[in-house]
């Protein structure tokens, strides 16, 4: 399961399923209905929150195959009647060479329609969060550790500073100070806390 921002290549990976960031499109469509007053955008957005609400508050994390079958068809009806509010594709210039730029809201809505299933695939789908922030902050001290001192030497390194790394996550995750942790593992207990 993969759950990310909709870039292009991630999808070259035909191996696993795929899941867009909730996140990532709810703020989309806000910006969306912000510049260009589309109403679909408004529509599309509310929609992901009432999903989004209704598999929080459900026992099973999923919410039922009629439930998820209203869904998608309010999600396909937004989208049907959003065309019509799409700004127009600008006329080609004479002597023009290249791709003609989209608008943003054009972007979105083919985006939307393209990837339908991986858009609602959190609702069915227990495994698969409404956002990828969990991902995300995982991976945030790797980023930090890459901009301040570059990259590492060997990889063995590397290989310690992930140990250490998802140690000190997994303590944390348990409640424990990294403090605390530390002490612990120095103490020879590490492995008896993680199991």
């Amino acid at each position: 399961m993969l759950v990310h921002d909709c870039w292009a290549s991630y999808f070259s990976c035909d191996k696993c399923r795929h899941g867009l960031c909730g996140a990532h499109l709810l703020r989309e469509p806000a910006f969306i209905f912000e510049s260009s007053s589309c109403r679909w955008a408004r529509l599309m957005k509310k929609l992901l929150c009432e999903a989004r609400h209704g598999v929080n508050t459900s026992e099973t994390r999923t919410l039922s195959e009629a439930e998820y079958l209203a869904i998608r068809k309010r999600f396909r009806t937004i989208l049907t009647r959003g065309v019509g509010e799409l700004p127009e594709i600008p006329k080609r210039k004479k002597g023009q060479r290249g791709r003609i730029a989209n608008s943003d809201a054009r972007k979105l809505h083919a985006r939307l329609k393209k990837h339908e299933n991986a858009v609602l695939r959190f609702i069915h789908d227990r495994d698969v969060s409404f956002t990828n922030n969990a991902g995300e902050r995982g991976l945030r001290m790797a980023k930090v550790k890459m901009k301040v001192s570059g990259c590492f030497r060997i990889r063995v390194y590397a290989e310690c500073w992930c140990r250490i790394s998802s140690y000190l996550q997994s303590m944390a995750a348990m409640g424990y100070n990294p403090l605390v942790a530390i002490q612990i593992a120095l103490a020879g207990r590490a492995a008896d806390m993680v199991q």
